[in-house]
């Protein structure tokens, strides 16, 4: 069915009161917003297009994009009976008029596999394609086998490791491996050990890189494989060789270039200089982000995918890790390492998260009723029960307070990372804009404080506080994450927490969101001890089993769902759709 914006406004900014035709009658019927007419008109006055079918088929592929697709299938577009209603053109040979036409000769738009690109992804696309099946062709690098399957055997010892031994193995052998699991499965043990088994093969030090999409995934890495290198199978050789490895974002990794988001420092010709490069979080990463790490990656260095492909994809446009993992399968089997024992969840939490993979409603739903205290289900019209979550996220929000105001950042950060409320939506009464004034408010009628925005106190010691874009010159990054701290002299400083702790004065900061709740999507690449997921309506269009799934696997001891039991299941139920053409194009021979 096509997801279609609602409104009563008829000043709406998704109006294009300019538009004729068709586009007219899909902008009105809240298919395209007016960015969609707006770009597809002007492509198709440029070109002299003036067919009405092909100028709505470029505007439903920048639809798609903007939704996170890379593609359209315009035969199955019009498929589902709820859009009978919509004034579909004929869908027999209309990807072939569009490809008959001019925007397609001036590559506005391609088309490949019975799909519909705008050029961009097309390109990009195939490039991700060709420079990884050009790497799977290369000769794979040279290892002293046995003394590998020793240094393996040492470092993943015995049946219980044997996943992960197998994983790391494989890695020590190719030029690239998507490495596969949920959380809990060890894939970053195993992404350590790898490094040691490298390094010990190596005749110099090995240029090593660790990143992610955000600062908090790359943080969250770093202090990963400093923690499993601490384990007793590692020795001080093993750690003197692995020393000094910091994790970076991509866009840091890659050399940010001012007025670009999507070009670099290093591209194909100047390629990074590093001879291992792991990617962690990869379910995160775009595939414009894929396709500018791959032509900057050397044909001689190692490169390591690492993710879940059952979370949630990027913001921006493309699944590429779940496209991989499928593309690959039969095309590079030996690519892909797949780790499926879960260390970290036993009990509720992992049976949920099991549920959720496999999309059984009734499991999950038996789960969240069951007496286990790590899990709960929590009806938003039971006023008792949500009158017990006001009271668990106001004592969190003061306790974070309390620290704040002594002037300890440690506990301060502790307590802000002890418990996340997670929202599927951004704004409206189940977002995060919504609940984060909620629990401002709820914090300042048990402190007798005026804190919030609403109280023209935007800065107060407590805030906890979300960095939301780059900031290359003070060292911040997307998705970092910190508390606001009162010093001795009464004076405000932010704290962000990484690696280590940075402090800064709040009037330095530009990009930054309060985080007494933030979206599911934002959370990716974080954990918690306490998660608490508010589920919305079970029509919305944003309640995915990869949502409720990327949530879930969020907390690290207990998870409380607030939503009814219909909202569970449609959650469960409802994949996540996301067009796309890398899985074909990677499988078929060119």
């Amino acid at each position: 069915m096509i997801e279609r914006w609602e409104t009563e406004d008829p000043r709406d900014a998704r109006y294009a009161r300019g538009a004729t035709g068709l586009l007219a009658d899909f902008n009105a019927a809240g298919v395209l917003t007016a960015a969609d007419v707006h770009v597809a008109t002007r492509a198709a006055e440029l070109v002299g297009e003036p067919a009405d079918d092909v100028r709505l088929a470029v505007a439903l592929a920048v639809r798609a994009a903007r939704q996170g697709s890379v593609c359209v299938d315009l035969d199955g577009v019009s498929d589902d009976p709820a859009d009978a209603d919509l004034p579909w053109p004929t869908s027999d040979g209309w990807l072939d008029r569009v490809a008959a036409s001019p925007l397609h000769e001036h590559s506005v738009v391609q088309t490949d596999g019975g799909l519909l690109y705008l050029d961009r992804y097309w390109r990009e696309e195939g490039q991700v394609r060709d420079d990884l099946l050009a790497r799977l062709a290369a000769p794979p690098p040279e290892v002293d086998e046995t003394a590998l399957a020793a240094t393996a055997e040492r470092l993943f010892p015995g049946e219980g490791y044997a996943e992960q031994r197998a994983a790391a193995t494989a890695a020590a052998t190719q030029w690239t491996t998507v490495l596969t699991g949920g959380p809990g499965t060890g894939k970053t043990t195993t992404v350590a050990g790898l490094l040691a088994l490298l390094t010990e093969q190596a005749d110099s030090r090995l240029r090593i890189a660790l990143t992610a999409p955000t600062g908090k995934a790359a943080a969250r890495l770093q202090e990963a494989v400093e923690e499993a290198q601490r384990a007793g199978r590692f020795t001080d050789a093993d750690r003197e060789r692995l020393a000094g490895l910091t994790a970076s974002t991509l866009h840091r990794l890659l050399g940010w270039r001012p007025g670009s988001s999507t070009r670099f420092k290093h591209h194909r010709r100047n390629k990074l200089p590093h001879d291992v490069i792991v990617v962690d979080e990869t379910s995160m990463v775009s595939l414009t982000m894929m396709a500018r790490l791959l032509e900057a990656v050397r044909p001689e260095a190692r490169l390591v995918l690492v993710g879940d492909p059952d979370q949630l994809a990027s913001v921006e446009a493309g699944a590429v890790l779940s496209d991989l993992v499928k593309g690959l399968a039969t095309r590079a089997p030996t690519a892909i390492a797949a780790l499926r024992t879960a260390h970290r969840f036993h009990g509720a939490i992992g049976d949920l998260a099991a549920a959720l993979r496999s999309g059984d409603a009734d499991a999950a739903l038996g789960i969240l009723g069951s007496d286990d205290p790590s899990v709960e289900l929590v009806d938003p019209d039971d006023v008792a029960a949500m009158a017990r979550v006001e009271a668990d996220l106001t004592a969190h929000a003061v306790a974070v307070r309390e620290a704040a105001l002594i002037g300890d950042p440690d506990a301060a950060v502790r307590s802000a990372d002890a418990h996340r409320l997670l929202c599927a939506h951004r704004e409206g009464p189940w977002g995060a804009q919504h609940w984060n004034r909620q629990v401002e408010r709820w914090l300042g009628e048990a402190t007798a404080s005026p804190v919030g925005a609403s109280w023209g106190h935007e800065w107060y010691a407590g805030r906890p506080i979300l960095v939301t874009a780059n900031d290359y010159g003070l060292g911040l990054f997307n998705g970092d994450t910190g508390v606001v701290v009162q010093e001795p002299g009464g004076d405000l400083r932010a704290i962000i927490s990484g690696a280590r702790l940075t402090s800064y004065a709040p009037s330095r900061l530009g990009d930054i969101e309060t985080l007494h709740a933030m979206t599911v999507h934002k959370s990716q690449g974080s954990q918690a001890r306490a998660v608490t997921v508010l589920l919305p309506p079970e029509d919305s269009p944003l309640l995915t089993r990869e949502l409720f799934y990327t949530a879930v696997t969020r907390a690290q001891e207990r998870v409380r769902i607030v939503g009814t039991p219909e909202s569970v299941r449609a959650a469960v139920t409802r994949q996540a759709q996301r067009a796309s053409g890398l899985q074909t194009r990677l499988s078929r021979a060119s």
